[in-house]
C-alpha cells in the first residue's frame, strides 16, 4: 500500500469508478455493468449478470474454508454435514454462485462442494473451480487430466466458471497454459459448452495484468477474479477493476475481507463505522464497497460458520451502495489501517504444508490479531507490557502448537513461491520467533 495514500486520493477514484458506469441501462442484459443494483423482491438478494444474461446471486459462496472436523484418526476431513446445512440455508436465501478449486482443504474441497450441490437441480446453482497446476512444469496431459478430475470430484457435466488459477507472472502463465496448448484445449471444452464461461484469476503486477488484456483480443475471458477491498484499492485493485470495466469484463473479487483482518479492524479505527451504521458489522462495510462497483458480478466470502454466512446476508439482500459520505468515511479508516505492519496474509494455505510442520498461517493469524488488539508492546517500562506479554504467550500456545511455532521454521523457502501475497515467509517467521523469545527472556 502506497505511505502517501490520502483520504481525498480514495474517495476521488473510488466516486470516480463507481460514477463510470452508474448510468447504465438496465435493459442490456448482456453487460454486468446494467444489473448493478437488481433485486428479487423486497429484501432479497440482489443479482448481477454473467455474459450470459443470467442472474449471479452478489454473495458468492468461497468454499476454500468449510468446517473441518476430526475424523477419528488424527486427520482433519470436511464435516459434509455442517457444509449441507450452510449449503442449504445460503441456497434458500438466494446464493447461487460456489467457488472452490482442486488445492482447497489439501484436495477436499471440490468433492464436499459437489456432494452437497448435487442435492439440488443444476440449474439452480453456478460451480466455479480452478485449473490449479501450480506445481513442478504442468505437462498438457497432467492439465487435462486435473480438468476432467474436477468434473468427476464436483458430479457435473459442464463447469460454469473455469478459471486459469493464480497467474502470477507473464512467464508461469505462459509455462502453466500456453507452451503446453492447454489453454487452446480449454477453449475447444468452452466452444463444446463444457466450460460456460472461461476467465483467469491473479495475483499478479501491472505489466503482467496488462499482457493478460492484450491476451483478451484472443482468448476474450468471460470474467476475471482479481484481489479487492478498500485497503488495496489504492495500490492496485483500482487499475484492475478500471481496465476490466473498459473492457466489460464481468469482476468476481476475491479477498474482500483481506483474509478477514477487515471483519476486525483496530477500534478507533472502527468506531467511526459504528456511528454511521450502529446496527452493522464491521464486515459488512467491507463487502458493501465491493458490491458498489457497477462491474463486480459477486464477491467471494469463506464462510465457515453460520453467523458468518446470515451477517454476510444482509449485505446483499439487498446490496445497499455506498454513499459518498461512505466512501469518504472509508477513505479515511484506509489511511490509517496501512499505518499498521500487519503481514499482508489472507489465510489462504497455498504454503502448507509446511515440510517441518509449521503452521504459517495461524502464527500470522495470531500476529495479527495481537496487533490489532493493541497487545505489542515492547517497552517493559510501559505500563500495559506484563499484561500484553502475558496475554500474547498464551494466546500463542492456545492457537498454535509449540511444535509447529515460528521457531521450527528452518528458512528453506518452500512456501515464498507459493505465496500469492509475495510473503517473505521465512524473513517474517524469524522476525516472530525473536520477538516471542524476547519476550520469554524479559518477564
Amino acid at each position: 500500500m502506497k505511505n502517501n495514500i490520502s483520504r481525498r486520493e480514495f474517495f476521488k477514484t473510488a466516486t470516480l469508478a463507481v460514477a463510470a458506469t452508474a448510468g447504465v441501462s438496465c435493459t442490456e442484459k448482456s453487460s454486468v455493468s446494467a444489473a448493478a443494483g437488481r433485486t428479487e423482491g423486497s429484501g432479497g438478494m440482489t443479482y448481477r449478470k454473467d455474459k450470459d444474461g443470467q442472474d449471479i446471486s452478489i454473495l458468492g459462496y468461497g468454499c476454500m474454508r468449510w468446517p473441518m472436523k476430526d475424523n477419528g484418526e488424527g486427520k482433519d476431513v470436511v464435516d459434509q454435514e455442517a457444509v449441507d446445512r450452510l449449503v442449504d440455508y445460503a441456497i434458500a436465501h438466494g446464493v447461487n454462485y460456489f467457488d472452490t478449486a482442486p488445492v482447497y482443504l489439501q484436495g477436499q474441497s471440490e468433492a464436499a462442494t459437489g456432494l452437497s450441490l448435487k442435492r439440488y437441480p443444476r440449474e439452480s446453482w453456478k460451480i466455479a473451480t480452478k485449473l490449479s497446476n501450480m506445481r513442478g512444469t504442468p505437462t498438457k496431459e497432467s492439465s487435462i487430466e486435473m480438468y476432467h478430475a474436477s468434473l468427476r470430484n464436483l458430479q457435473v457435466d459442464y463447469i460454469d466458471f473455469y478459471l486459469l488459477h493464480s497467474i502470477s507472472s507473464v512467464e508461469s502463465y505462459k509455462k502453466r497454459f500456453i507452451d503446453n496448448e492447454v489453454l487452446d484445449y480449454l477453449v475447444g471444452e468452452r466452444k463444446k459448452g463444457n466450460i460456460r464461461n472461461l476467465g483467469f484469476s491473479c495475483h499478479c503486477d501491472r505489466d503482467t495484468f496488462d499482457f493478460l488484456m492484450a491476451e483478451h483480443e484472443k482468448y476474450h475471458w468471460d470474467f476475471v477474479q482479481i484481489q479487492m477491498n478498500y485497503i488495496d484499492w489504492i495500490e492496485d485493485a483500482e487499475y484492475l477493476y478500471t481496465e476490466l470495466e473498459k473492457r466489460n469484463i464481468p469482476v468476481v473479487i476475491m479477498e474482500p475481507l483481506l483474509g478477514g483482518r477487515l471483519a476486525k479492524i483496530p477500534e478507533y479505527c472502527s468506531v467511526e463505522l459504528q456511528k454511521r451504521r450502529p446496527g452493522d458489522s464491521i464486515a459488512s462495510w467491507a463487502f458493501r464497497f465491493c458490491g458498489t462497483f457497477p462491474g463486480v458480478m459477486t464477491v467471494l466470502s469463506g464462510m465457515t460458520y453460520m453467523e458468518h454466512l446470515q451477517d454476510n446476508l444482509k449485505s446483499f439482500s439487498p446490496l445497499e451502495p455506498l454513499s459518498e459520505e461512505d466512501l469518504k468515511t472509508l477513505g479515511h479508516i484506509a489511511a490509517e489501517y496501512v499505518k499498521f505492519p500487519l503481514i499482508p496474509c489472507t489465510d489462504c494455505k497455498y504454503c502448507m504444508p509446511c515440510p517441518y510442520g509449521v503452521d504459517i498461517p495461524s502464527i500470522f493469524r495470531h500476529y495479527n490479531k495481537c496487533l490489532n488488539d493493541g497487545l505489542m508492546v515492547n517497552d517493559k517500562a510501559d505500563p500495559k507490557y506484563r499484561k500484553a506479554r502475558r496475554a500474547y504467550l498464551v494466546s500463542l500456545d492456545r492457537n498454535v502448537e509449540k511444535l509447529r511455532q515460528a521457531n521450527h521454521c528452518i528458512g528453506c523457502g518452500q512456501c515464498t513461491s507459493a505465496c500469492p501475497q509475495r510473503i517473505r515467509i521465512p524473513a517474517n517467521m524469524s522476525k516472530i520467533d525473536a520477538y516471542v523469545e524476547n519476550l520469554k527472556r524479559n518477564k
